[in-house]
């Protein structure tokens, strides 16, 4: 279990914090908020099940026990998520599969304060994938300024992860940081 802390923002604070059962209704509202960052990424605007999806979706090869989901909360209001896999693809690497934040909350220096506590949280990390849809451009552009390399556009599957890709969804931009190499 991940312990909560809090991060400071210039203006305010922001607990990060494992998901609790009563952050269902919450995360649905965080979901529909981000129907941009959905539609980029699958498509299509996220649904009911992608909330439940969260808590077993796992990329292919990947230990259950690895998984992490994190909740951020600003004054009481969920206004992000983090889904993360320790030690894939390799020992000692994190994928981040989803880095979502509100409309309201992007822009403001909330992201980069996250990732850079997750770091420091999260030991010695030897890589840490993440990927952004072809195009998002703040998406694109927040990964280049925490220094992820992108790469070329791959190719959307059949699957993504142990859950079926939606009909719409399509190719992705992988992206790779080197924390030792920072």
């Amino acid at each position: 279990m991940v312990d909560a802390w809090m991060i400071d923002v210039p203006g305010e604070r922001v607990l990060v914090r494992e998901p609790r059962p009563a952050d269902e209704a919450p995360l649905l509202d965080l979901f529909e908020a981000c129907e941009d960052w959905f539609v980029a990424a699958t498509g299509l605007p996220s649904g009911p099940g992608d909330v439940q999806s969260l808590f077993y979706g796992l990329p292919e090869g990947a230990d259950p026990d690895d998984k992490v989901l994190l909740v951020l909360e600003r004054d009481g209001v969920v206004s992000g998520l983090v889904d993360a896999v320790r030690n894939h693809p390799v020992p000692g690497a994190v994928a981040v599969g989803l880095f979502l934040l509100a409309p309201w909350a992007r822009g403001r220096g909330l992201g980069r304060a996250l990732a850079e506590s997750l770091l420091a949280h999260a030991g010695e990390v030897s890589l840490v994938t993440a990927s952004v849809p072809p195009g998002w451009r703040s998406g694109e552009r927040f990964l280049e300024r925490l220094g992820f390399t992108l790469g070329a556009r791959t190719p959307g599957a059949a699957e993504a992860g142990n859950r079926r890709a939606g009909p719409r969804e399509g190719a992705v931009r992988r992206a790779e940081l080197r924390p030792a190499a920072r």
